[in-house]
Parts: C-alpha cells; sequence; structure tokens
C-alpha cells in the first residue's frame, strides 16, 4: 500500500513521506477548528465530525490537485501538497501578523472608523502575504515557483516596474 502511495505521488526518497504527512496533520487540524465553532460539547461527536470534514476536504483538495497539476509546472506531484502547505501557513500568518501590526502603529477599530479599519487591516495583510509567501516558500524549498508566482501577480498589478525588468 505504501509502495503505491510513493508511487502515484513520485516520491523517491523516505523523507519526502513527511510533505503528505504534514498536509495531513494540518487537514485534521483545520477540520478540528472549523467543527470546534459550532461549540459541541462532545469530544467523540467533535473528532468523528472532524474525520468528516476531513475526508470532505481532502476529496476537494485532490480535485484541485488535479485541476491544477496541469497549470503548475513541478517537478514531482508531491510538490504540490508541499505548495498548499506553503499558502496555507502564508494565509494563516499574513491575518495573524496585520492586527498587532496595526495596534503597533497606534490604529484600533475604536480609534479608527471600522470600514477604514478593515480596508487598512487587509491592505496590511496583502503586503504582509507578499514578503511571507517569499519567505516560507524559501523554508520548505519552493522559492523558485513562489518567486515565479509573486512576478506573474505584480506584472497582474500592473506594478512591473518594481521587477526592474527589460
Amino acid at each position: 500500500m505504501l509502495e503505491n502511495f510513493k508511487k502515484k505521488w513520485e516520491i523517491s526518497s523516505n523523507w519526502q513521506l513527511t510533505v503528505p504527512l504534514l498536509g495531513i496533520i494540518g487537514l485534521l487540524y483545520s477540520s478540528y477548528k472549523l467543527v470546534r465553532i459550532f461549540a459541541i460539547e462532545s469530544l467523540a461527536i467533535n473528532i468523528a465530525l472532524s474525520l468528516v470534514v476531513s475526508f470532505i476536504l481532502l476529496k476537494f483538495i485532490l480535485f484541485l490537485f488535479k485541476k491544477l497539476e496541469k497549470k503548475w509546472k513541478l517537478t514531482y506531484r508531491w510538490e504540490m501538497i508541499r505548495v498548499f502547505i506553503v499558502f496555507a501557513i502564508t494565509g494563516s500568518s499574513s491575518a495573524i501578523i496585520g492586527r498587532p501590526f496595526l495596534k503597533i502603529v497606534g490604529i484600533t477599530n475604536d480609534n479608527l472608523q471600522p470600514v477604514l479599519y478593515w480596508v487598512l487591516y487587509v491592505l496590511i495583510s496583502f503586503i504582509c502575504y507578499q514578503f511571507l509567501l517569499i519567505t516560507i516558500a524559501w523554508l520548505f524549498g519552493q522559492f523558485k515557483f513562489f518567486w515565479n508566482f509573486e512576478k506573474k501577480m505584480i506584472r497582474k498589478l500592473r506594478l512591473g516596474f518594481l521587477l526592474n525588468e527589460k
């Protein structure tokens, strides 16, 4: 069974199994956090619902893999899991960093009109996301993929002059 899994995901070294393992752990944790939103007291029900949500999310993620496999140019299939992990960590981290950053510069929801506060929060989170994406991608060994991804995004935002390309 493990050999079939390794063959399907093009895993040639045992250390590469850590990537799908991290993906499964993240999926289970995310599912558990989603289920906890409903504040169900029973641990058994929470675990059962978490497993159901995990299964549904796994099916959805595998569907996305099939769609994106042709679009993204990666050397091995298992690298797609690494790319998804980088996106997940970066998105969560940028949202977490945005609020304290605004607080440090003295901007809170109490001293600024709420709509303006949330626009600034999203803008700061977006800017943090760009820097975190490259940093976290580098840590996960996907710098080249994400640097090309960033350059494409910069061009789409009509900020190509920042790249200083000729």
